[in-house]
């Protein structure tokens, strides 16, 4: 694939060690549970909001098990992350 190239395909983005990751998610209640799912919904588009244009990207996946997600992008795009100081 050419760089530049408009087609999309899918990336798994892991972000960085995060204490409040780590204590919501000692939380084994399902309130716990909750608060987790959205704490990382929130931190997960912040993140992509702050790299890449408005809807020139489709997130796909949340993952919670370990603090990341599946994200759908451009080749090109993906250099945005490697400066990106919250990802791994």
């Amino acid at each position: 694939m050419a760089m530049g190239s408009k087609r999309t395909e899918l990336y798994f983005v892991f972000m960085n060690y995060d204490p409040e990751y780590h204590r919501l998610q000692a939380d084994r209640t399902k309130k716990g549970a909750h608060e987790l799912g959205s704490y990382l919904s929130m931190k997960h588009d912040e993140v992509l909001a702050t790299t890449l244009p408005a809807g020139s990207f489709k997130k796909t996946l949340p993952l919670v098990i370990v603090d990341g997600f599946a994200v759908e992008i451009t080749e090109a795009q993906l250099s945005f992350f490697h400066n990106c100081s919250v990802v791994w």
